[in-house]
């Protein structure tokens, strides 16, 4: 597939590489969202289910500029969906503490990665417990509510405890 590229005079023209799927979101919660990763084409629909903060939770894609006159408010929590490079604490609790924050401002969070199947639910899992869900409940819905995630997988679970000791004991 070729894009071409807005705002550059002349335009130029490149392959689309990316071959993640067309926008695709579960509402958890009233407030919380999770899915795979938007693109601009996306920030609309978004904007319209009240998302005042994206959680990217890729590593090298980054999120899109929104152009909008009332943008909505990004946060790059770059992360490998890897065993070998489990997700940083630290990241964790920065993205629960900026949602936790929209949420009480009355925005709503919506929580990615590229497939929506681990990191994005990850740090779902993440905000629930900082709303006061225990991890085994928050795990529970996001898989009750999002089938193709797979918080309980062997290498997030952990991380999803190890914030949920760390947030409960800070």
């Amino acid at each position: 597939m070729i894009d071409i590229v807005a705002g550059i005079h002349p335009p130029i023209r490149r392959k689309n590489y990316d071959t993640i799927p067309r926008m695709n979101i579960s509402q958890i919660t009233d407030d919380l969202f999770v899915g795979n990763m938007p693109f601009q084409r996306d920030y609309d629909r978004l904007r319209e289910l009240g998302v005042r903060l994206i959680i990217n939770m890729r590593f090298t894609l980054g999120p899109s500029l929104d152009a909008h006159h009332e943008p909505i408010n990004a946060l790059w929590l770059r992360s490998i969906d890897s065993p070998f490079f489990p997700i940083s604490i630290p990241n964790l609790i920065l993205g629960a503490q900026t949602a936790l924050e929209t949420i009480q401002s009355g925005g709503k969070v919506y929580a990615h990665c590229a497939y929506g199947r681990h990191r994005g639910p990850a740090m779902g899992a993440c905000v629930l417990i900082a709303q006061g869900f225990t991890p085994q409940d928050a795990m529970q819905l996001i898989k009750d509510r999002r089938p193709v995630a797979n918080p309980f997988a062997w290498y997030i679970r952990p991380r999803i405890l190890k914030f949920a000791n760390e947030w409960n004991h800070s």
